[in-house]
């Protein structure tokens, strides 16, 4: 049923069904209200049993994850941005002891300069270490996913991240489908670990292994990935038959059977693509919209498929490779590097700008006339720019480049002296 419920606690409470046993997380915007609401579930005993544990902080939460999982516990956490990035050994330490852990990451835009609002350049920062990572395009696929997450990891016995636009989603209040518990437990079967450590038939896990076998522990790390790629799909169609609705799964394809130009994004940002595209299907172009699910793994063959008849690609992108270009975007190229595509890159909606349909219409124009650049930052403030680069040349003694940006926008107060 229906209920008018903030995205977070929908998160909260979708995990508490998946009867987690240890939870445990330090509290960093815009991940907070999950943990807070799981916590008092844990309080009141509405989640049991399960032990929440605080942590001094992130690295600490991911640890005590390790440790839980290792013991044979379904552990759960959440995090975002800076707290990402302070757990990230054991973020990669979890993936290669092969733990089926579930963390929530509501993504949020990397410092310095400091700023608290959305974008994915969390996620891409942990890419590659070993975690399967799902992004969520609403705030009911973010709940639904988390179902599949659970029974994807521990039947592979690999870590699983679901991401989430951080505000965007987790602070959104709409209209959620949160399952009823006795759904959850047919769907999820009780975790039977791979591996626990067990005093009674006791085990070494993070053993140390030199050059002798790192590589094929690596490597069989990444096999399982790729059984991912095979499971997935499936896992979908197992939530469709249960719950009644599509959700999850590795892509999903848009208005593309005819589309000429077709945008790759991944999260919320889509729904305002989709708009676009429409907008421009009612002016005569040819425009279809895909939205991957499946970070890592990414699914080459299922993009490749996807966006095999189309002429152009434009892969909208909320995080970019500093001095490169696109991160997703790359991704397409490798996918399809066969085919005679004109892949675009633009990135938008940095930490937290608005992605409007307005400018994304402009850009699908520029696209079907063949003026859009290779890559673009979209709404880039051009004079801005300009300025601290002239700046930057006038003298040595130029200043840090956000504060006199902030002046110059009249966001802050000059400085005194």
């Amino acid at each position: 049923m229906l209920r008018q419920i903030e995205g977070s606690r929908a998160v909260a409470e979708t995990v508490a069904r998946c009867r987690p046993e240890v939870v445990c997380a330090y509290p960093i915007s815009p991940q907070t209200h999950i943990i807070e609401a799981i916590g008092a579930m844990v309080k009141s005993g509405q989640l049991s049993p399960c032990e929440f544990i605080n942590v001094e902080s992130e690295f600490a939460a991911m640890s005590v994850s390790i440790g839980a999982s290792a013991t044979g516990a379904r552990a759960y956490t959440a995090t975002a941005s800076q707290g990402l990035l302070f757990m990230i050994e054991a973020v990669y330490n979890a993936a290669g002891l092969g733990l089926p852990i579930v963390m929530t990451l509501a993504n949020r835009a990397i410092g310095a300069p400091i700023n608290i609002w959305n974008d994915h350049s969390d996620a891409m920062a942990v890419r590659d270490s070993g975690w399967i990572q799902l992004f969520a395009e609403t705030n009911q696929e973010a709940v639904d996913l988390h179902i599949q997450a659970f029974q994807l990891a521990e039947e592979l016995s690999l870590p699983v991240m679901v991401c989430m636009d951080g505000f965007i989603l987790t602070h959104a209040v709409e209209g959620i489908d949160v399952p009823d518990q006795s759904d959850v437990d047919a769907f999820l079967p009780p975790y039977e670990p791979r591996q626990v450590l067990d005093p009674s038939d006791p085990i070494s896990i993070g053993a140390m292994v030199g050059p002798e076998a790192f590589e094929e522990v690596r490597y069989l790390s990444h096999l399982r990935q790729l059984d991912a790629l095979e499971r997935i799909p499936v896992l979908a169609g197992e939530f469709t038959e249960s719950f009644g609705r599509e959700s999850g799964g590795l892509l999903h394809c848009y208005r593309t059977e005819d589309a000429e130009t077709i945008v790759v994004a991944l999260g919320s940002v889509l729904g305002t693509i989709k708009d676009a595209a429409d907008a421009r299907r009612a002016m005569g172009e040819r425009v279809g919209v895909v939205g991957i699910t499946s970070f890592r793994p990414f699914p080459h063959d299922a993009v490749r498929s996807a966006l095999s008849r189309a002429r152009r690609v434009v892969v909208v992108e909320k995080a970019f490779s500093v001095g490169f270009g696109g991160v997703l975007s790359t991704d397409i190229a490798m996918a399809t590097h066969d085919d005679d595509l004109t892949i675009h890159t633009v990135v938008a909606g940095l930490g937290g700008r608005a992605i409007t349909q307005h400018s994304l219409e402009g850009m699908l124009v520029d696209a079907t006339n063949g003026r859009l650049e290779r890559l673009t930052f979209l709404d880039l403030d051009h004079g801005i720019i300009e300025r601290e680069r002239d700046r930057m040349t006038a003298t040595r003694r130029s200043g840090p480049s956000a504060e006199n940006i902030l002046r110059d926008l009249g966001t802050v107060a000059s400085r005194i002296g």
